[in-house]
C-alpha cells in the first residue's frame, strides 16, 4: 500500500490548519462597522435585526392557530433565537476576551470561540424558520450543558459565596432547559398529539427542573437584593431613573419563586411557565428597552437586554413544550 502522505502535498491537517487561519485572517476585516459604531454593537443589531425579520415572518402564520394568552407561545422561539444569534456574533467581535473564558487544557482557544459562534448563528436562523429545529435546538442544550459543567461549576467550586457565579451557572442551565423543552415537545403549529415514541416522564422532567431552579433560586436573591436588575439578579443595579424599580423586583420574585415551585412539583405547570414568560418579558419592555434605549451603543446594556430575553425565550419554549390537557395535574393523579 502506498503511503497516504505524497511528496510535495499537505495532509488534510494542515490544510485545515491553514484554512483558518486565513479565516482568523478575514473575520476582523468583516467587522470593521460603518457609522463609527463599536464593532460588537454594530453586529449585534445586524443580527439581531435579520433574525427578528425572518423568525416574524414565519411567526405571521402561526398566530391564527393560538388563541387568547397562548398566542404569546410562537414569539418564544423568536425571543430564544435572536439572542443567540446575537451572542454568536460576539464570538466574531469580541474573539480574545471570549476565548479566555475557555478552560486552560482545551486547546486551540481561538478555533472554539469561532466554532461555537458559527454554531449558536446556524442553530438561530434554524429554530426561527424551523427547519432541522429540533436538532439545532438539541445540539444548542447539549452546548450550553457542557458550559455548565467545564467552566460554571468549575467558577462556583473555586468561589462557592460569590452569588453571582452561581447565578450564572443557573442561567446556563435555564438555557439550556429551554432548548431541550423545545427539542422535546411538540411546535405550537402542530396538532398537540401523542408521538409514537414519546420521551420518557424522567426525560420530560430535566427541562422543568432546569428550569425551576434558576427561577426559585432568582426569586430568593430578588427579595434578599432587590436594588439589582430584575430577571437575572446580575451584578448591576437599576438605574434610579426606572419608575417602580424596587417593586418590580419584589413582583418578579415573588413569580420566579412560585412559577419555579410548581415546575419543580409538576404542578400547574403550563400556566406557571407562562405566567412567569410573561412576567420576564415585562420586565425586558419595563428595565431593559428603557436602559438600551438610554445607551444604544453600550454592548453591556445589548448584553443585558439579549440575555434577559433569552430567559424569556427558554421559559415561553418550555411553557410550549408542556401539554395543555395534562399541565395541571401531575402524573398517576
Amino acid at each position: 500500500m502506498p503511503p497516504l502522505e505524497v511528496s510535495g502535498e499537505r495532509p488534510a491537517l494542515q490544510i485545515l490548519m491553514c484554512c483558518f487561519q486565513q479565516f482568523v485572517v478575514v473575520v476582523p476585516a468583516l467587522a470593521s462597522p460603518p457609522f463609527g459604531m463599536p464593532a460588537m454593537a454594530f453586529w449585534i443589531y445586524v443580527c439581531a435585526s435579520l433574525l427578528f425579520i425572518v423568525g416574524l415572518s414565519k411567526i405571521f402564520g402561526e398566530l391564527t392557530q393560538e388563541h387568547g394568552m397562548h398566542k404569546i407561545m410562537p414569539f418564544g422561539r423568536l425571543f430564544f433565537a435572536i439572542p443567540m444569534a446575537v451572542f454568536g456574533s460576539e464570538h466574531f467581535t469580541a474573539t480574545s476576551n471570549i476565548a479566555t473564558l475557555v478552560p486552560r487544557w482545551i486547546p486551540a482557544h481561538m478555533f472554539w470561540v469561532y466554532l461555537v459562534g458559527l454554531a449558536f448563528l446556524c442553530a438561530a436562523l434554524s429554530i426561527a424558520v424551523l427547519v432541522q429545529a429540533r436538532l439545532a435546538a438539541a445540539l444548542v442544550g447539549m452546548t450550553l450543558l457542557i458550559f455548565v459543567f467545564v467552566m460554571d461549576i468549575p467558577a462556583v467550586v473555586a468561589n462557592p459565596r460569590n452569588r453571582f457565579f452561581w447565578t450564572l451557572a443557573l442561567r446556563e442551565l435555564a438555557f439550556s432547559g429551554g432548548a431541550f423543552a423545545f427539542a422535546m415537545g411538540p411546535w405550537s403549529t402542530r396538532p398537540r398529539q401523542p408521538s409514537p415514541s414519546p420521551p420518557t416522564a424522567a426525560w420530560t422532567a430535566i427541562p422543568r427542573f432546569f428550569v425551576g431552579i434558576p427561577s426559585l433560586f432568582y426569586g430568593v436573591e430578588h427579595l434578599l437584593h432587590p436594588a439589582y436588575v430584575p430577571g437575572i439578579p446580575l451584578q448591576k443595579l437599576t438605574p434610579e431613573w426606572i419608575p417602580g424599580r424596587l417593586f418590580l423586583s419584589y413582583f418578579v420574585g415573588v413569580i420566579l419563586i412560585l412559577a419555579g415551585l410548581c415546575l419543580l412539583v409538576n404542578k400547574k405547570t403550563r400556566m406557571a411557565a407562562t405566567s412567569l414568560g410573561l412576567t420576564i418579558l415585562l420586565t425586558v419592555l419595563w428595565i431593559y428597552l428603557p436602559m438600551l434605549l438610554a445607551s444604544p451603543t453600550d454592548v453591556v446594556a445589548l448584553n443585558y437586554f439579549f440575555d434577559t430575553l433569552l430567559f424569556c425565550g427558554a421559559i415561553l419554549l418550555l411553557a410550549n413544550a408542556i401539554d395543555k390537557e395534562t399541565a395541571s395535574v401531575a402524573p398517576g393523579e
